[in-house]
């Protein structure tokens, strides 16, 4: 278990709100921000990185899981992702597979819109029934 929850949520926010201040959104004006607490209890952030080929972006998510993976950590204990709006913003279907890639179905993964409240569910709340590195015998992809 993770010591002082709260002050790892509190500083995951602040990560998450820092980078969705940097996302580059000229095509849609929807930022993202999220911030990953590793296994290491390093935060690792991402945001939103839009191109004029729209299939081209990056999401939050995927630029976090590379930071991450970056400094060789494989494990994320939890992860906190902020955008646009009150509304909780969560993860894209293409994200959440790649959160479960370094995750297990236990994983928190709290959501909000900058002005709203968080929504805390579980990876196996919003990706039930997934396949993932164990299913292929390796162990969060590692």
């Amino acid at each position: 278990m993770i010591e002082n929850i709260a002050t790892f949520d509190e500083a995951l926010f602040n990560a998450a709100k820092s980078a969705y201040e940097k996302a580059y959104t000229p095509y849609s004006n929807f930022k993202v921000g999220a911030a990953i607490l590793a296994e290491n209890n390093q935060i690792y952030s991402g945001c939103n990185v839009e191109n004029a080929a729209y299939p081209e972006g990056n999401c939050a998510e995927t630029i976090a899981i590379a930071n991450m993976v970056l400094a060789g950590q494989s494990l994320i204990k939890r992860i906190y992702i902020v955008g646009n709006g009150n509304e909780p913003v969560t993860p894209c279907g293409g994200c959440r597979q790649r959160i479960r890639e370094f995750s297990d179905n236990e994983t928190m993964i709290i959501s909000r819109g900058i002005n709203g409240k968080p929504l805390i569910k579980s990876l196996n709340e919003l990706l039930p029934f997934s396949f993932g590195p164990d299913h292929l015998g390796n162990k969060n992809g590692a």
